[in-house]
């Protein structure tokens, strides 16, 4: 199969770079006058010389493929068909490939190679972004997968709604992405903005994904977003430490603040075959010290969201709000692992809404109706490690700690001296075991053995 390369291949081109099969279909052709609903002139002119250059019909190819050994309703933009762009026959399309996945009940892939809404047809070109939204709106309610693999470019309303609106999205190195096109950008813009790259750094895409590594990584995603049956709890990790249980309030304090102590990313490791990260929070934030996405175990997907022992930023809890809400929309239960001393809390992230984050993710978990599991591997500081906590499916391990405030911050709150920092943790009873006897945890875990109650 020929590469996937940023430099305007074909729509069956870029098919045949990760389908081993594909069936194409064809919705029934409208009648329409022959330059357009606009009588744009030359406008049917400029169709016949896209057609004859391309040997396509339109911008928008669309059917049932198979990657990797999963099927899936493929659809592919044609960039040399009039620069991709969206027209009404394309709408047609758009709408007949997401009718077709929600028959079918298939993922929808996209191929997106697009400029945007064909001028030619002004207002009726432009009505097909709402035709899109609103055919993928209806995927949405249905609990299909929706993925966006974004090639070079993709820009305008295009980007806006099949790209962008995918519950996952990838793009290939280099390609151009961004609401403006290259021609109607700032004259100042910069130009890092509008890469595949900048997309990512920005927490607008999830991963930029070599052409030659693009078949196996749509086979892992179209795996991981495909559920057939009730989704089961996610089994509780087994604990990668030794340490025993902590005498006291400051003693389990110090476990959990030790740098040596097991972290998030050795947890996912040891728990997972394989993870397909979900970055950023769509709203130009990510945060690097939550991670994000979902993970295949025993073949299994499991929907996942690991706090990785710093303050957790506002992007962080909007991006695992986002993994949360779509687990439970597709079916896939969900792991997530508590560890920070806290929300963050400086005066940037209360400029972006701190407390509006944290809110969606306990209303995310609280709706969710997919089963929750989480184990808190280290500090469990506060609203903002409760947030993430699955009530009445939490457990702890043996260097964790969970508190409703640090106790230095709880002694200072009290008008305490330094000398009472320790017994105010004793008095918080925030120590595995207390948690267990106080009914917030349901079992201290153990490594290589059954969890303890």
């Amino acid at each position: 199969m020929p590469d996937v390369r940023c430099d305007r291949v074909s729509a069956r081109e870029a098919i045949a770079a990760v389908a081993g099969s594909f069936t194409e279909h064809r919705p029934s052709a409208r009648p329409a006058p022959p330059d357009g609903p606009l009588g744009w002139s030359g406008y049917a002119e400029s169709r016949a010389r896209a057609s004859a250059r391309t040997g396509e019909e339109e911008s928008v190819l669309y059917g049932t493929a198979v990657v990797e050994g999963r099927e899936c309703v493929l659809v592919s933009f044609e960039f040399g068909f009039l620069g991709g762009s969206l027209g009404g026959r394309a709408g047609d399309r758009l709408e007949a490939a997401h009718a077709l996945a929600g028959e079918r009940r298939l993922p929808l892939v996209s191929l997106v190679a697009t400029g945007g809404s064909r001028m030619q047809e002004g207002m009726i070109a432009l009505i097909q972004l709402q035709r899109v939204a609103r055919a993928s709106a209806r995927l949405r309610a249905e609990g299909i997968a929706r993925i966006a693999v974004l090639r070079d470019p993709a820009t305008g309303g295009g980007w806006a709604t099949v790209g962008a609106g995918a519950d996952v999205v990838l793009a290939l190195p280099g390609a151009q992405i961004g609401f403006a096109g290259s021609r109607v950008r700032p004259a100042d813009a910069d130009p890092y903005a509008y890469t595949a790259e900048g997309q990512l750094a920005a927490g607008q895409i999830d991963a930029v994904v070599a052409p030659d590594e693009l078949p196996a990584t749509l086979g892992r995603w179209l795996t991981a977003l495909t559920v057939t049956g009730p989704a089961e709890p996610a089994p509780v990790p087994g604990a990668l430490s030794s340490a025993g249980l902590p005498a006291t309030g400051w003693d389990a304090v110090e476990q959990a603040r030790a740098a040596a102590r097991p972290r998030a990313q050795a947890y996912l490791d040891a728990y997972f075959d394989h993870r397909l990260p979900l970055n950023g929070d769509r709203c130009g934030g990510r945060d690097p010290g939550l991670l994000c996405g979902v993970g295949l175990r025993a073949g299994r997907p499991v929907a996942y969201a690991a706090q990785c022992g710093t303050a957790t930023r506002p992007a962080g809890y909007r991006t695992a709000a986002r993994v949360i809400r779509l687990a439970d929309r597709l079916g896939l239960p969900v792991l997530t692992l508590v560890d920070t001393p806290g929300a963050a809390n400086d005066a940037e992230a209360e400029r972006a809404g701190a407390g509006a984050a944290i809110a969606e993710v306990f209303a995310a978990v609280a709706d969710a109706r997919v089963p929750v599991t989480t184990l808190v591997i280290g500090e469990g500081g506060s609203g903002g490690a409760l947030a993430l906590a699955a009530p009445g499916n939490t457990h702890v391990t043996a260097d964790s700690y969970f508190s409703v405030i640090a106790p230095e911050l709880a002694a200072a709150i009290l008008k305490r001296g330094p000398d009472e920092v320790r017994s105010t943790a004793d008095e918080l009873r925030l120590r595995p075991q207390d948690l267990v006897e106080l009914g917030v945890a349901r079992s201290v875990v153990r490594p290589a053995g059954p969890p303890e109650g």
